[in-house]
């Protein structure tokens, strides 16, 4: 069968086998891809080596020695993961991996469709989607000002808003304590995959996100996306200390005291020597209104500023709130917006 290009590959509904080294596979995949490698970490490694230092026809050889012994294992092993025998297939470039697959799964009575210029295409394509112009709305607000349970209620909400949630696909919450209770963050290749998978998703609408640094944990948002959202109009959640405080101490009171303590040791050079004591005291006491309390004059101070004015902002809106009711801070929001609007 031809090779196709990226997007009559996309198009497919067929499940994804990308036959590239696990190694390659857990740096970065299309989202639900499923690995079948054709070589191991370390046949794959031994191929690259044979190929510099003797020469491709060696190479060559040297795959093929190791693929025949496992064409069986193979065939049984996509049969599994693909009964209905209809696949979409790629490796890195599109090369002699695919093709070596591709030949063995059709005799074993497989349709194969083959992704041209394989997943180095597809990446290619992921980084460029992100200069696509979309719009936004951007929800600031200071921390614990339940910015992600509002995100959340606009998207189920009456009518449903377009949601991005960065935080969520990035397994993290964007502080000091922000990896706590969350799975481990995906690579960077990843969690641009993911990224693009969803926006893909999204309606020709605005997008409402969560305003965020660029470095969300160790990950780090494209450069092109955060240009766009640095410019966005801006909503601000305005939400009195006492319900931020609050909120803070019943959700950080259900996390691990240790994983508490760690965190605020890595604030110490910014909260300052004894503030950080006081901080560790309180957890240790379970006093967590005070442990908050003491973390906020910190990130207040950060947050502020990074609620200035930007270059090239639209004017910010900010609306007061009483609590840190998602639903009813939703609601605010929307009724923020038709009023400009009216």
């Amino acid at each position: 069968m031809p090779r196709l290009s990226l997007t009559e590959f996309q198009a497919l509904p067929y499940p994804i086998l990308d036959v590239r080294a696990p190694i390659e596979f857990a740096q970065g995949h299309v989202p639900g891809a499923v690995n079948l490698p054709l070589f191991t970490d370390e046949e794959r490694a031994r191929i690259g080596t044979t190929y510099k230092q003797v020469g491709q026809e060696r190479a060559v050889h040297l795959g093929l020695e190791l693929f025949g012994p496992k064409m069986s294992a193979l065939v049984k092993q996509a049969q599994k993961l693909v009964p209905g025998k209809e696949v979409r297939l790629h490796c890195w470039r599109g090369g002699m991996r695919s093709g070596a697959v591709q030949w063995l799964l059709e005799l074993a009575g497989f349709k194969v469709h083959l992704l041209d210029h394989g997943y180095k295409d597809y990446r290619r394509a992921v980084l460029a989607f992100f200069e696509t112009p979309r719009r936004w709305r951007v929800l600031g607000g200071l921390t614990g000002s339940g910015k992600t349970d509002v995100l959340h209620y606009l998207a189920t909400g009456a009518p449903a808003q377009a949601v991005l949630d960065l935080e969520g696909l990035a397994h993290h919450k964007g502080s000091a304590f922000g990896a706590i209770g969350q799975p481990a963050q995906p690579t960077q290749e990843q969690f641009e995959n993911n990224l693009a998978a969803v926006m893909v998703t999204l309606p020709n609408e605005p997008i409402w996100v969560e305003d965020e640094s660029r470095q969300i944990g160790r990950l780090t948002l494209p450069a092109a996306l955060f240009a766009q959202l640095r410019t966005a109009p801006r909503w601000v959640l305005e939400v009195p200390r006492a319900a931020r405080v609050a909120k803070l101490a019943a959700e950080y009171g259900a996390e691990s005291p240790e994983e508490l303590a760690a965190a605020i040791e890595r604030l110490r050079k910014r909260l300052g020597g004894l503030a950080t004591q006081q901080a560790l005291a309180a957890v240790e006491a379970g006093d967590f209104t005070r442990m908050v309390e003491l973390v906020l004059d910190y990130y207040d101070k950060t947050y502020s500023y990074g609620l200035a004015q930007r270059p090239g902002e639209p004017a910010r809106t900010f609306v007061p709130v009483a609590t840190c009711d998602p639903a009813a801070n939703a609601s605010a929001l929307l009724r923020s917006i038709a009023s400009a609007a009216a």
